[in-house]
Parts: structure tokens; C-alpha cells; sequence
């Protein structure tokens, strides 16, 4: 009697989960975030001794081995990616990266992408964020601390020295925080100071709107496909500061006429997307 009880607590949440993820979309927002957080951490977990073997402690040559073990949970969230430009991102040597933010699924949209040697400016608050937060500084992510803008600005000038003399790449997010407006917000000037100062390109990549497939406030969270834009690089060489407002917003104004301009990204109902 015992065990049928013991089955029957196993076997009717087995029974109601497809019931639910049919009929509340407010469910299978919260399924699926909750799943994406620990899904995440539990990677990190994994990933964490495979970095350590390889490299020893932190170095952005960690990132290859986190872009392998991410690359997959697009899937599990019914999400594709449909990637132009790539001939863009065919560039020798350091440079910046710059995206729009809207969410925290934007790490999937970046790990399809990021290039070799190429790791992130983050918020300091992610180190504290758990396993994520340490295979986040396995992978040499550079953290600053937006809330002190002569902190952030000290962590900028050392982020160009060690572009230059590590080799590596930067990917940085200049509206500061997630945005899903519908718009770009202004870019904070952080990315082109650091790429003025190290004097490297910068490449924009814009993510089309998640408004289709994924709202917030309104708790729906559906399959549908990101449309990610690789841009042409702009040069900074000869570039002085007095120069970094001017290229602040010639990047916005390319970003933003980007971003308007990607078609609507096709949604669909619950589950992975087929061809």
C-alpha cells in the first residue's frame, strides 16, 4: 500500500506537467526560467573541473569550453538562431564587440557567436551568482562595479592594456542594463573608451526583438527564432577621447537602424521549432 502511495506522488505531477505546459502560459514562463537558471548552474558545476584541467585557474581560453557545453540549451527552450554577417567577425587580432541587452537569454545569442579569444564585461555582481558566477571568472570575464563610475573607468584602462597584451577580445553591453522596450536606450560611453584607448574596432551585433516570443511582465515565454545581425567593424585607429561621443553615437545610430529594421522574429507554440 505503502509503495502504490510512494508511485501515485510520482506519477500525478508526471501526469499534470504536460497538462500545464499546454494550457498556462504563465506556468511554462516560470517552467522555463527555472529550468534555464538551474540548468545554467548545473553546467557551470561541470564545466568548472574541465576548466581548471585545462587551463589551470582563469583564462579566457575557458570560454571555448563553456561556448561547447551552452550551445544546446537553446533547444530545451524551443529558441533558434538565425545568424548573418559571420564574414564580419573574420577579424585578426583584439577588438570590441557590442551588443543590445533585453535579457538574460542573450547569453545564448552571444555563446552561438562569440569568437575565439573573446570573453565579456560584466556587472560585479554576477561573481556572486553561485557555480555561474565562479565559471564566470574561470573564463576571465572582467567585472566591474557600474555603480562607481571612477571604479568602472580604472577597470576599463586595465581591460585595454590586457586586450592589447593578451590578444583577446571584449564583448560589451553599452546600454548598461536589460532593455525590452522595443528600442535601444542611449549607449553608455564605457566600450568606446575602451576600444579608443586600445585602439581596436568595434563590432556591433544586434539581437532582434524577443517581444514575439518572450514577455516579461506579461509571463509568456514561446518558442520562436532571434535574428542576430553581425555588423561591419568601425575603425578606431587615430581616434583621440575627444573622439568617443562622436563614435558612441555613430554606433547607436547603426545598432538602432539595425534593430528596427530586423523582421519580427517568428514565434511558435511550446517546443522545439521544426524544419
Amino acid at each position: 500500500m505503502d509503495a502504490a502511495m510512494d508511485a501515485a506522488l510520482w506519477v500525478v505531477p508526471l501526469l499534470l506537467l504536460p497538462l500545464l505546459l499546454w494550457s498556462s502560459s504563465s506556468f511554462v514562463f516560470y517552467f522555463k526560467k527555472c529550468f534555464y537558471v538551474g540548468w545554467m548552474m548545473v553546467l557551470a558545476l561541470a564545466a568548472i573541473p574541465m576548466c581548471i584541467a585545462k587551463s589551470g585557474g582563469r583564462d579566457v581560453e575557458n570560454m571555448r569550453i563553456i561556448r561547447v557545453l551552452v550551445r544546446h540549451v537553446k533547444y530545451f527552450l524551443g529558441l533558434r538562431f538565425d545568424v548573418s554577417g559571420w564574414e564580419h567577425l573574420q577579424t585578426e587580432g583584439p577588438y570590441v564587440i557590442i551588443s543590445n541587452h533585453q535579457s538574460s537569454l542573450d547569453v545564448l545569442g552571444l555563446m552561438e557567436v562569440l569568437p575565439d579569444r573573446c570573453t565579456m564585461i560584466a556587472k560585479k555582481e554576477l561573481i556572486y551568482a553561485g557555480t555561474v558566477g565562479l565559471i564566470c571568472w574561470l573564463g576571465g570575464i572582467v567585472f566591474i562595479n557600474r555603480k562607481k563610475t571612477s571604479d568602472a573607468k580604472s577597470v576599463m584602462a586595465d581591460a585595454a592594456q590586457t586586450m592589447l597584451d593578451e590578444r583577446i577580445r571584449l564583448w560589451v553591453f553599452p546600454e548598461g542594463t536589460r532593455n525590452q522596450r522595443g528600442d535601444l536606450l542611449p549607449f553608455k560611453k564605457g566600450a568606446f573608451h575602451l576600444a579608443v584607448q586600445a585602439q581596436v574596432p568595434i563590432i556591433p551585433i544586434v539581437f532582434s526583438s524577443y517581444n514575439s516570443f518572450y514577455l516579461r511582465k506579461e509571463k509568456q515565454f514561446n518558442s520562436g527564432t532571434i535574428r542576430v545581425k553581425i555588423l561591419p567593424k568601425i575603425e578606431t585607429k587615430g581616434m583621440t577621447l575627444d573622439d568617443v561621443a562622436s563614435l558612441c553615437d555613430e554606433s547607436f545610430n547603426v545598432m538602432r537602424s539595425a534593430f528596427l529594421n530586423i523582421p519580427d522574429s517568428r514565434t511558435q507554440s511550446n517546443g522545439p521549432l521544426r524544419r
